[in-house]
């Protein structure tokens, strides 16, 4: 018996018209999307991986029928997210990092009970689940409080409980965590974590800058820039793609200005296949993906002729960032050195 995909999308498009362009040559058109095929199994936590402008959030505004594609289909629990969008958004639920949803002049406890109520939860239900996801996320002594007199990551925390309260079938998490401390971080993944666990018929999508979150939480990874998936598997699976190659993490004497004879750069030297430079308290650190070890000597001895002398190296495992960098050929954009948790724009 075939289980029915909870998302599937076929050749999935979508291109903004430009408008207020002044010269001939100016772009008319942005692609947003473009021939995207995707398949979501229900049970299955799901992450896309994206630096800004790749297009999750056009897709996952598409899936939850709050924009329309321009070409290809989508469907969510079977339905189509065009003909049948009044159906999908009763199965579903969104939260998205930062938004500034609720009213200022209810309580936390007001607010909630509200949402609850235009989901169409009963009263007392609503009472009770309440209560139940203000005690997990930690803010239950803080119910009587006016949403107002909120911080950012409170208000973020009343909105994640409001994503969930409905109970619903397919849950889409577009950057959940972010202006969230440590703490706070690590409480919504582990109440995302035991929910799946606790229901293992529903569905949860992804969207994270922070590629420790995808690691932890996700089964699957979607890779995607540009409009385009540029791959799909396991955080295993993907890290696997790398294994033949050798990654080095060098700190090195501050490089400087860069050579604007493009030879003279690292990425010239045989067997370079991807650099990233970041510099730290008076030095350059450089993640180095190469095709084998042997290339190794041919950077320290470009480093040397550039006056630049290696105080460490490491070689490491791969993870997911030099995944993302060796397909994409940058990192996201925003710190993700922190691991749990850091501050940055969608």
């Amino acid at each position: 018996m075939t289980t029915q995909a909870a998302i599937q999308t076929r050749e999935l498009g979508r291109v903004y018209k430009l408008r207020g362009t002044k010269r001939k040559e100016d772009p008319k058109e942005l692609v947003a999307l473009q021939g995207v095929d995707l398949t979501v199994e229900a049970g299955e936590m799901f992450g896309l991986l994206g630096p800004n402008g790749a297009g999750k959030t056009t897709l996952i505004k598409i899936l939850t029928t709050l924009l329309l594609p321009t070409k290809g289909s989508a469907t969510v629990l079977g339905r189509d997210v065009v003909s049948d969008a009044q159906e999908i958004r009763r199965s579903i639920a969104m939260v998205s990092g930062g938004e500034t949803s609720g009213y200022g002049l209810l309580t936390v406890e007001e607010n909630l009970w509200m949402f609850a109520r235009l989901y169409g939860l009963e009263s007392k239900v609503a009472k009770q689940r309440i209560g139940e996801l203000m005690d997990v996320v930690g803010i239950a002594d803080r119910k009587n409080s006016k949403i107002s007199d909120l911080s950012t990551g409170l208000r973020q925390k009343m909105n994640f409980i409001r994503g969930f309260i409905s109970d619903p079938d397919v849950v889409f998490l577009d950057e959940p965590t972010l202006g969230l401390d440590v703490s706070a971080a690590r409480q919504v993944r582990a109440f995302v974590k035991d929910w799946m666990a606790k229901h293992p018929d529903r569905t949860l999508l992804l969207t994270t800058h922070y590629m420790a979150e995808a690691d932890e939480l996700c089964d699957r990874l979607a890779i995607i820039d540009k409009g385009k998936l540029l791959a799909l598997d396991t955080p295993e699976g993907l890290k696997h793609r790398l294994q033949q190659d050798a990654i080095y993490k060098l700190r090195v004497a501050p490089l400087g200005h860069r050579p604007a004879n493009g030879d003279g750069l690292i990425e010239s030297v045989p067997g370079v296949r991807q650099v990233t430079v970041n510099e730290v308290e008076g030095a350059s650190e450089l993640t180095l993906i190469l095709a084998g070890d042997d290339a190794l000597g041919g950077v320290l001895g470009h480093l040397q002729g550039r006056g630049s002398g290696l105080l460490s190296l490491e070689k490491r495992e791969p993870t997911l960032e030099d995944v993302f960098i060796d397909l994409v050929g940058r990192g996201l954009d925003v710190d993700t050195s922190h691991g749990d948790n850091g501050n940055g724009n969608k």
